[in-house]
């Protein structure tokens, strides 16, 4: 079974300075930061290109239990700002999925204007039809919202801000 789910947010920064930090290693450094129920982002292989894997660790849940993903960067086009990431070990693989991909594009709106468009394409076993209706945007919101607020505080001020 298949299922994709999508979520699009403006960044009201400009797509190159978007790109910068949805293109790096620094994303996964600053959702390490900023997401509450992530513990560490760790780079396993790779400098951030094509083939480059993370080790993705939760915290602790209630029970003691501490889940964690590897995934692979396996697209990295900078003429159309669009990244894909999929998970290869551990995580929706152990609850049944057979594949899980996060697709991030860049699209530029002006000059200082873009908006970042998240989708989530997974495949899954019939078994875990029930965990699969449980994905939702609401992490692709979050993480769209954490890198909004950080590219716009590391934005040079304006004359209007001074």
């Amino acid at each position: 079974m298949y299922g994709e789910i999508e979520h699009e947010a403006e960044l009201n920064v400009a797509a190159s300075k978007a790109w910068d930090l949805y293109s790096s290693l620094q994303m996964g450094k600053l959702l390490e930061k900023e997401l509450p129920m992530l513990q560490k982002v760790e780079v396993i292989e790779g400098d951030g290109g094509v083939g480059t894997v993370q080790k993705v660790t939760f915290k602790p849940d209630l029970q003691g239990q501490q889940a964690s993903y590897k995934e692979k960067f396996t697209k990295i086009d900078n003429k159309n700002m669009i990244k894909e990431v999929e998970i290869v070990e551990g995580w929706y693989l152990e609850l049944g999925f057979t594949s899980f991909r996060t697709r991030l594009q860049v699209m530029d709106k002006g000059e200082d204007s873009s908006f970042i468009k998240s989708t989530m394409e997974y495949e899954f076993k019939e078994e875990a039809a029930p965990i699969a209706s449980l994905i939702n945007t609401e992490i692709l919101a979050q993480i769209a919202l954490i890198a909004k607020i950080h590219l716009n505080n590391n934005k040079p001020p304006t004359k209007e801000d001074k």
